[in-house]
């Protein structure tokens, strides 16, 4: 949506294919970081943008076993905002979609899915869609694959993938949140367990941390178990695991942490997590993909205005993005494994990692993750033309 958003708004017609009617989808990537933040600021449109319903996070904090650690303060960022917006990711693509359709040459068809690529001469040359009325062509220039972990676009183009592993898997579930309670994000650690609360109004979205492949077994255990578990981590809030009814109120999200080795064939390019998927480790997959958003139009805005790109310009985008992923990559596989798998896996109390001592000790120190968490590795800023 943002790719499509800054392409009509250089005046390039475009096409954004969304499969479902609508948006609403639960427990998607909602943290919206400071580089995101500021890319609304340069588009002008940052004012409106917060003026949706979210929370702002200044700093990121956990407990383990007990005792309160802050790793990051992003009240020092060189960023207009200095904070995490906290907004579900369907208000922010309402958004864009919203000012995207003031452009003549945005358009955005819902209910639409793309099964399979049109090929011609050699290159990508559209796609086929699947639509509620029939099947459909559609022929383009360049075919963005932006359809997320499990892409269509990239299985059909047959781009091969790197799988880097990944020892944890995610339990996403709600629950009421008072208004007493805390009102910044809330992460726990103890012995087996981790559990992260995101406030969101009158709920927390809460994520319990589990071994890789681990929800069969904890199913088996019964309702009664996984209450006594997030009961176990989950502090103030521990009184009210009975609102998860039953399993059906939660939902599994299959870590992957992967990337492409080549984003890009004649006629198409994958971004965001079609071209790499990343860890939840610091909420920071939407972000890194709209920052793959922004480069792309940023190098292919004005050659899709005057021509049909070649390779070698589609390739300028995995040049200007691979590092950037490759390195946050590394980082979340770091802290995946050196830090939450082995809480997962210790029987006895949690020692806290030196370095979160270290930022303990030495506030100022909390600058650097907090840079590395809301402005990531590289971030873009808008270059890419505006049609007057």
């Amino acid at each position: 949506m943002m790719c499509g958003y800054l392409l009509g708004r250089a005046g390039v017609d475009v096409i954004v294919l969304e499969k479902h009617k609508d948006f609403l989808r639960d427990f998607r990537g909602d943290t919206v970081h400071p580089s995101t933040l500021e890319a609304m600021f340069e588009l002008g449109l940052l004012e409106e943008f917060l003026r949706r319903p979210h929370q702002e996070i200044s700093s990121l904090n956990i407990e383990i076993d007990g005792r309160n650690y802050t790793p990051a303060d992003f009240s020092h960022l060189p960023t207009h905002c200095k904070f995490v917006a906290l907004m579900p990711q369907w208000d922010f693509l309402n958004f864009l979609a919203e000012k995207a359709k003031a452009f003549p040459t945005f358009r955005l068809i819902m209910e639409a899915e793309a099964t399979d690529l049109l090929r011609e001469n050699g290159r990508v040359a559209g796609l086929r869609v699947k639509t509620p009325e029939d099947m459909r062509d559609i022929r383009s220039d360049l075919v963005i694959g932006a359809d997320g972990r499990h892409s269509t676009v990239r299985e059909k183009a047959a781009l091969p993938l790197k799988e880097l592993g990944t020892p944890i898997d995610v339990l996403w579930m709600r629950l009421p949140r008072k208004d007493s309670d805390p009102y910044d994000l809330q992460a726990r650690a103890a012995a087996g367990l981790f559990f992260i609360m995101i406030p969101r109004g009158d709920y927390w979205q809460c994520a319990f941390v589990i071994p890789k492949g681990g929800f069969d077994s904890i199913r088996q255990e019964g309702i009664g178990k996984f209450h006594a578990r997030i009961a176990g981590v989950a502090g103030f809030a521990a009184n009210r695991v009975d609102a998860i009814e039953s399993f059906d109120d939660v939902s599994l999200l299959t870590v992957t942490v992967n990337r492409l080795i080549e984003w890009a064939r004649p006629g198409l390019l994958c971004i965001g997590d079609a071209a790499h998927a990343m860890s939840p480790v610091g909420g920071i997959g939407i972000n890194l993909a709209v920052q793959d958003a922004i480069a792309t139009a940023n190098i292919l805005g004005g050659v899709l205005g005057e021509r049909m790109p070649v390779l070698a310009d589609l390739k300028k985008v995995q040049k200007r993005r691979q590092f950037p992923t490759w390195a946050t990559q590394a980082v979340q596989v770091a802290v995946q494994d050196n830090i939450v798998a082995p809480t997962l896996a210790a029987a006895h109390d949690v020692e806290a990692p030196f370095f979160l001592k270290l930022l303990q000790a030495v506030p100022y120190l909390r600058r650097f993750p907090a840079r590395a968490v809301g402005m990531g590795v590289r971030p873009e800023h808008i270059r890419s033309p505006k049609k007057a």
